[in-house]
């Protein structure tokens, strides 16, 4: 009997857009709320041998994604503004030597405010940089300091105006609410204080307590959860009345500035993830989708890369993975999503996804109406029981 193979439930005409994620793990101080993959530095950081690494990283990667375009470019960490204007721009040209770029691409890298200085940035931008992201959570002095920041307000502020001064046109202010010992009044004058300083994009998200940090074992007191409902609504609407439009959950934009690579994530684009601990995901034309993670810790990765093997793991999508992805992506999105992106972007048939999100407008939590799917207030009230709805039956806790 011959041994055939199941047919694949993907089938893709055209492939996803395609960014890439570089990160750098190293940071000042480890933050007792950070879950991220990041390692307070102890002594130099090994800047040459690490971007060596990252650039091996990419020779291994060239072929999965051989002729296609890069968008968007996000450098992030840790602390990426810990390396030098210089080691950033080995890394830029390494890449645009390897792929064929985006003219216009959007080339994002994360600062935090303790590590800036002015001709760094400007710098940065010369190295090809066009879009800074700042992390600043909060300006509130006593704020900063129970989230075991290493800056202050004045240096938040110094930061974005440095910003400008180095021609930064385009960047992020990353502000946290539902902070130990914040109100709304609080909250708000944060982002008026952000709105000041006149960033294209601010993110603004709630701070939870994530498993293995030091909150986590030492958790702080945190506002209850109707005063945290009303930091987001009341900030939600100040924003607004100032023009930046919410895209999603934690995101608001000036018109034309959302942040690429982020909203490639949110309708399931492709991406390649290289540098320690990052993640990738690539579609097919062969009618597949893998996501691939790298080495974790930093020494590893850089001794792992060079030797030509910086996977530390790889996996295939089932249908009911790929239906559960893009949804927890997608849903995040304010405006909904095309009903078409679904077939476009998983490969599925759109019967597929048809019968739950019925249901699930009928419950209230999703509208359908010219083609687009979305959250409803409800829904975006409680997204993760609306997107736990798509995962397979078997996973599934109610």
């Amino acid at each position: 009997m011959l041994d055939i193979a199941p047919q694949s439930p993907f089938c893709f005409t055209t492939l996803p857009p395609l960014t890439l994620y570089v990160h750098l793990p190293w940071c000042a101080r480890k933050c007792p709320y950070c879950d991220f993959n990041s390692h307070a530095v102890r002594e130099a950081i090994p800047e040459t041998r690490y971007i060596d690494a990252l650039l091996a990283d990419l020779d291994y990667e060239l072929p999965r994604v051989r002729g296609r375009r890069v968008e968007a470019i996000f450098i992030g960490g840790g602390t990426p503004s810990l390396f030098s204007a210089q080691s950033i721009d080995r890394l830029l040209t390494g890449i645009s030597a390897r792929f064929t770029m985006r003219p216009d691409a959007e080339i994002t890298l994360e600062a935090n405010p303790g590590s800036v200085e002015e001709h760094k940035f400007g710098d940065f931008r010369a190295a090809g940089v066009t879009r800074l992201s700042i992390g600043a959570q909060s300006f509130n002095d006593e704020l900063l300091k129970k989230l075991g920041r290493i800056h202050g307000g004045r240096e938040a502020v110094r930061a974005a105006e440095i910003a400008h001064h180095a021609g930064f046109d385009n960047f992020n202010i990353d502000l946290m609410f539902g902070l130990p010992g914040q109100d709304t009044a609080a909250c708000l004058d944060d982002l008026r204080i952000a709105i000041e300083l006149a960033p294209t994009h601010i993110s603004f998200y709630q701070l939870t307590i994530e498993p293995n940090t030091f909150f986590h074992h030492q958790p702080p007191a945190l506002p209850d959860d109707e005063t945290i409902w009303h930091m987001h609504t009341q900030g939600m609407s100040f924003m607004a009345d100032r023009g930046y439009t919410q895209y999603d959950v934690s995101a608001y934009a000036r018109t034309g500035r959302r942040c690429r690579h982020n909203l490639n994530y949110w309708e399931f684009g492709d991406y390649l993830g290289i540098g320690a601990g990052s993640h990738g995901k690539l579609s097919s034309l062969s009618n597949s989708i893998h996501r691939r993670h790298k080495h974790r810790q930093p020494r590893q990765y850089m001794e792992c890369a060079l030797q030509h093997q910086p996977v530390a793991g790889e996996n295939k999508l089932s249908a009911a993975d790929a239906i559960f992805e893009f949804m927890l992506n997608a849903l995040r999105l304010s405006e909904g999503f095309d009903a078409s992106l679904f077939a476009e972007r998983t490969g599925l048939a759109p019967n597929l996804l048809a019968s739950r999100v019925a249901g699930l407008v009928a419950r209230g939590l999703l509208r359908q109406r010219d083609g687009r799917i979305g959250p409803t207030y409800l829904g975006r009230r409680f997204l993760n029981d609306l997107t736990e709805a798509f995962l397979a039956d078997d996973e599934r806790t109610d």
